[in-house]
C-alpha cells in the first residue's frame, strides 16, 4: 500500500470517527496520490485560501518587474487619503496583515464602505501590527490591479490555467474587484492542484509558474500573530503548525496541509471542526 493511501486511510477512519463533516480528502505524498469523497464532488468557496493565491500572483507580477511589494502602497495609489502612517505601509505588509490597520473582518465590509480599499487605507496605522483582515488581503489585489489590469483574470491566467483548472468564477464586489480573502469555488482535486504546485516550490509539470522565493515567503519570516495553537505565526498567507508543518487555512475547513514531501487537501463544511483536525493530519505527516 502507497504512503498516500496508508496516510488517506487514517484521515478517513479519523473523520468518520470524530464526525467532522469532511467533504472531500486529497493527498499527496512523495509521487503516490490517494482521493476519498464524503460528498457530491462540486466546486465549492475555499475562503481564505484564495489569499495563497492572491500572494502567488503578486510573486509572479514581481518576477516579471511590475511591482516591487516593498514600494508603499500610496506611491502605487497616488489618489487616496492616506491615514497617519499609512505612507510606510507596503505591499508585504498587506499581504503579511501587519500593516497596523485595524479593519476588522465584518459580514457587510464589501457594502460597509463607498471603496474598501480608501477607507482601509484612510484609516491610521501608527505601528506596524498584526491584525487578520480580509480588507487587507483585498487592498493588496486593488494595489497590484494598478499594475496588472483585472486581479481575477490575471490569477485566472497566469497560475489556475496552467493548473487545468478552467471556467471559475470569483466573487466580486460593488466596484467590481474580486473579494481576495475568497469568493473561489474550486473542487477538492482543484485545490490539490495548487497544493502540489506550492509543494513543488513554483513549479508544475516542469513548468516554472513562479519563482520559489514567493512560495518559501508564505512560510518564512514569520510574524507574531496571537497565542492560540495553531494561530500563533503568520508569513505571507500561512500559518506556522499546528506542529512541525504549515497551512493554508479558509473558513469551515477549507485546509491545504504541508509537511515535508506531504500536501493534505481537505474541504469540509466544519468550522470549529478544522483546527482539531489539522492537528491529527499534522501529527500524522510528522510522526
Amino acid at each position: 500500500m502507497s504512503r498516500a493511501r496508508t496516510v488517506l486511510d487514517r484521515i478517513v477512519r479519523e473523520v468518520d470517527a470524530s464526525g467532522f463533516r469532511a467533504h472531500g480528502l486529497h493527498v499527496l505524498a512523495g509521487e503516490g496520490t490517494a482521493e476519498h469523497r464524503w460528498t457530491a464532488d462540486v466546486r465549492e468557496d475555499v475562503h481564505s485560501i484564495t489569499k495563497g493565491l492572491c500572494v502567488l500572483a503578486t510573486g509572479i507580477a514581481a518576477d516579471a518587474g511590475l511591482i516591487d511589494v516593498d514600494t508603499p502602497v500610496i506611491d502605487l495609489l497616488p489618489s487616496i487619503r492616506a491615514g497617519a502612517g499609512v505612507e510606510a505601509v507596503t505591499l508585504r505588509h498587506l499581504l503579511s496583515m501587519s500593516s497596523g490597520v485595524d479593519l476588522p473582518w465584518s459580514e457587510t465590509e464589501m457594502a460597509d464602505w463607498p471603496d474598501l480599499a480608501m477607507e482601509f487605507l484612510g484609516r491610521p496605522a501608527p505601528e506596524r501590527a498584526f491584525q487578520y483582515s480580509n480588507a487587507s488581503t483585498y487592498t493588496a489585489m486593488a494595489v497590484l490591479s494598478t499594475r496588472v489590469g483585472d486581479a481575477g483574470d490575471f490569477i485566472d491566467d497566469r497560475i489556475l490555467a496552467p493548473l487545468g483548472i478552467h471556467a471559475t468564477r470569483w466573487e466580486r464586489c460593488p466596484n467590481g474587484r474580486i473579494l481576495a480573502g475568497g469568493g473561489l469555488a474550486l473542487r477538492t482535486q482543484e485545490l490539490a492542484r495548487i497544493g502540489q504546485l506550492i509543494r513543488d516550490r513554483g513549479v508544475w509539470r516542469e513548468r516554472r509558474i513562479v519563482s520559489p522565493h514567493w512560495v518559501d515567503a508564505m512560510h518564512e519570516d514569520w510574524i507574531p500573530a496571537g497565542s492560540s495553537p495553531g494561530y500563533e505565526r503568520y508569513a505571507l498567507a500561512g500559518w506556522d503548525g499546528p506542529g512541525a508543518g504549515w497551512r493554508l487555512h479558509g473558513a469551515h475547513g477549507q485546509l491545504l496541509i504541508f509537511a515535508g514531501d506531504a500536501v493534505v487537501t481537505l474541504t469540509a463544511a466544519d468550522h470549529f471542526g478544522a483546527d482539531a483536525m489539522a492537528l491529527f493530519v499534522m501529527d500524522l505527516l510528522t510522526a
